[in-house]
């Protein structure tokens, strides 16, 4: 009998879809029923952004406040595996996510099926991926897999390029000097070979051992840097998300967190980072290896 998929997404540039589209290129190609939805959400959020809606979605993303979505049902009452392709959006799940993963519809579908994560980032998503993780264990789903896709430029040079991109609509080159932003195509093409392995665990009923083979063929890796500095700021987003849902005039609180983070990306981040890496680092090798080994897996 043919396996059947429910593929579940929300994209807004169309890269999340992209990636989708390759990594399940397999599964169709075997013939798998595929039950592919594309979410959206009854508040739209435009792109490109405008500078205010971005921000404007900071506070409801770090807090994990749902909003509703656009009509979708299933075609089928069961499926064999489903995978879930979304973004971090500030280091937490997108608001469509969050949303899918607390509505009842998906709850019902994703209890005791096993399900692949999907990230289209920039480059930070392990605390986003925390909280995926969570939300699926409260359903009764079981994660068997996790595949992350990321801008590998330098964190600096990708901020610029993803706001460019953000703010534009365009996906070329910045100034002409910045190379192009989001997840590089070879990435992006590469999604199929990941999704072939996937599918021979499903079809010889070994996803138990998938995570494994995802790690050995680089289907997700963990950046020391990017860890560190993902660790230290998530908490203080949790506290700017707070400020801003407790302020009277959310416009202003909202200014105010904007240039807070333009300063903490291209100047405070680097000079701490640095520090961290030349009196920290060098002695908590073992520490910093068991930290990645647990990112990296998906427990």
């Amino acid at each position: 009998m043919n396996k059947k998929i429910a593929v579940l997404y929300y994209t807004q540039s169309g890269q999340l879809g992209d990636i989708v589209k390759n990594f399940i290129q397999p599964f169709e190609e075997a013939g798998c029923l595929i039950d592919k939805i594309r979410l959206d959400t009854d508040k739209k959020f435009s792109f490109p952004w405008s500078s205010a809606s971005f921000f404007d979605a900071m506070p409801e993303s770090v807090q994990g406040a749902p909003t509703p979505l656009s009509s979708f049902h299933f075609k089928e009452n069961t499926y064999d595996l489903i995978i879930l392709g979304y973004q971090p959006w500030f280091l937490s799940p997108s608001i469509p996510t969050t949303s899918l993963l607390l509505h009842p519809a998906f709850a019902k579908i994703a209890a005791h099926t096993p399900v692949i994560t999907l990230i289209g980032s920039r480059n930070m998503w392990l605390n986003a991926q925390e909280q995926v993780k969570a939300k699926l264990q409260n359903i009764q789903a079981s994660l068997v897999g996790n595949v992350a896709f990321f801008d590998r430029h330098l964190n600096s040079i990708s901020a610029v390029t993803i706001m460019y991109w953000a703010f534009t609509g365009k996906k070329d080159r910045f100034l002409n000097i910045f190379p192009k932003p989001g997840v590089a195509d070879d990435d992006i093409e590469k999604a199929s070979v990941f999704g072939q392995i996937a599918l021979t665990h499903l079809q010889q009923n070994t996803l138990s051992a998938l995570q494994e083979q995802l790690i050995q063929a680089k289907a997700v890796e963990v950046k020391t840097n990017l860890m560190f500095i993902e660790g230290r700021a998530k908490r203080l987003f949790a506290i700017w998300a707070a400020i801003v849902m407790r302020a009277k005039n959310r416009k202003r609180a909202l200014f105010f967190y904007k240039y807070y983070l333009i300063v903490a990306l291209f100047a405070v981040a680097p000079l701490v980072l640095l520090i961290y890496r030349m009196f920290f680092a060098p002695f908590l090798t073992k520490q910093i290896r068991n930290k990645k080994n647990y990112f990296l897996g998906i427990k």
